[in-house]
């Protein structure tokens, strides 16, 4: 798979406190692997990478709101997000609250996130990109090759490589751009994830190759 400026964009799931600040609510769970990965400080790299050669980058963000609470099917981790209130939001057309909180940017991605050229989709409402714009928001900017990281590379990151490719996009996952839960009866999420991307991915790099791909073109 080769990148280009062109064709290629940079997505990122879930850049939010709730998942990469010490303070979210998940960090008890993940904060190991995103240390152990070095995850934030990748991802940063590749949004310097993105920014500074013309790539597009793409958010698809994590949120829910009081209506959710409504919902009465919900699996295991749907269930404790719901108990935690993860990723909460006060109201679909309310920003109360939001600043610093689970469901805002982590702090130091602000700077590539606000920058009014970064393209922030509609929430997912659950993994994958199938409940929201992403899918839309690529093929109107002539997107057909995807650099993919975030959290968690288990559920929303290997539900968006999954979406996509049936969508006929190229992916690339960034390995270490991204972190997985420790759960003592579950296992570890980002073993499981890895065995994934490498069985699904076009393409599965460190951080370090992708952008010096990034900076090469």
């Amino acid at each position: 798979m080769r990148i280009s400026q062109n064709d290629t964009a940079v997505v990122f799931i879930d850049p939010q406190n709730e998942v990469l600040s010490e303070k979210g609510a998940a960090w008890g769970a993940v904060g190991e692997s995103v240390k152990e990965n070095a995850t934030v400080e990748n991802m940063e790299r590749i949004f310097q990478a993105a920014k500074q050669n013309g790539y597009e980058v793409f958010i698809s963000p994590h949120y829910f709101y009081p209506t959710d609470d409504g919902w009465k099917t919900n699996g295991p981790l749907e269930t404790v997000e719901h108990e935690n209130k993860m990723f909460a939001r006060r109201g679909i057309l309310s920003l109360d609250g939001f600043v610093g909180s689970g469901a805002d940017w982590l702090e130091r991605f602000k700077p590539y996130i606000e920058d009014g050229k970064t393209v922030i989709a509609s929430p997912h409402r659950v993994w994958g990109p199938q409940t929201n714009d992403l899918v839309l928001q690529l093929r109107k900017r002539g997107m057909s090759k995807v650099i993919l990281g975030g959290m968690l590379a288990n559920m929303c990151v290997e539900s968006h490589l999954r979406d996509l490719l049936e969508q006929g996009f190229e992916v690339l996952v960034a390995r270490d751009a991204t972190a997985g839960p420790r759960h003592p009866e579950w296992g570890y999420g980002y073993t499981a994830a890895l065995v994934n991307f490498n069985f699904l991915a076009h393409a599965v790099r460190y951080t370090e190759d992708v952008v010096g791909e990034m900076n090469a073109r």
